[in-house]
């Protein structure tokens, strides 16, 4: 019995710091998506209701902070995806099970941060880019062949049309906005199912089509 309340007593401040690093990770992903890299520190401590040195002792500084955040994003939008292709009904069922979901991470939103604070080229985000990439393409690729996504439409086209839906309005900083993002996923999910009602302006945009938008905008 002493040694089973020793290990709790142990276990506890363990458990304890994995919540606070939850929490500041989470607090941190909304005032960036809200404010900008820039948000003040203390402001995502408030938020996350602790301590500033609190945060100092999980995250040495902002870059540290902006890192784990967007990692924790992107990994948790491949274990949707993986998720959802798995546990749904039907592939397009999935689908929208993850447009939704990725959409509630601020994916894109907070992608944006890796410009200037996160090294694209860091191996563990190497590993994570290519892991999604793998994920949706499969639940694009499972939606076309059960004939319930339009043929016309490539990954990079959601991609897209999420991360755009998905930021707030420009000057208003206000999450209050998913009460129109997921209205309006779901008229984009219209658009994406068959029968196509329309017929699409240039080709389908893939990954490589992003990547190579993205260096020419550099």
């Amino acid at each position: 019995m002493a040694g089973s309340a020793v290990d709790q007593r142990v276990a506890r401040p363990r458990a304890d710091a994995l919540r606070n690093r939850e929490r500041i990770v989470v607090a941190a992903r909304e005032a960036f998506v809200e404010y900008g890299p820039d948000v003040p520190l203390d402001d995502i401590a408030r938020r996350a209701g602790i301590g500033n040195a609190t945060l100092y002792r999980h995250f040495a500084d902002r870059r540290e902070l902006i890192r784990t955040v967007t990692l924790s994003v992107l990994i948790r939008t491949i274990d949707e995806a993986e998720a959802a292709l798995a546990e749904e009904a039907t592939a397009f069922q999935a689908l929208r099970r993850f447009v939704h979901t990725a959409a509630d991470e601020r994916i894109g939103a907070t992608c944006s941060l890796l410009s200037g604070w996160v090294d694209v080229r860091d191996p563990e985000f190497v590993e994570a880019r290519v892991h999604l990439e793998q994920a949706m393409e499969a639940l694009i690729e499972a939606a076309q062949r059960s004939g319930e996504l339009r043929p016309d439409v490539a990954v990079g086209d959601v991609i897209v049309a999420v991360t755009q839906l998905a930021r707030p309005l420009p000057g208003t900083g206000c999450l209050g906005i998913d009460r129109f993002v997921h209205r309006h996923l779901e008229l984009l999910l219209d658009g994406l199912s068959t029968p196509r009602r329309s017929e699409l302006p240039g080709t389908a945009a893939t990954f490589e089509d992003l990547r190579a938008y993205g260096e020419d905008c550099r």
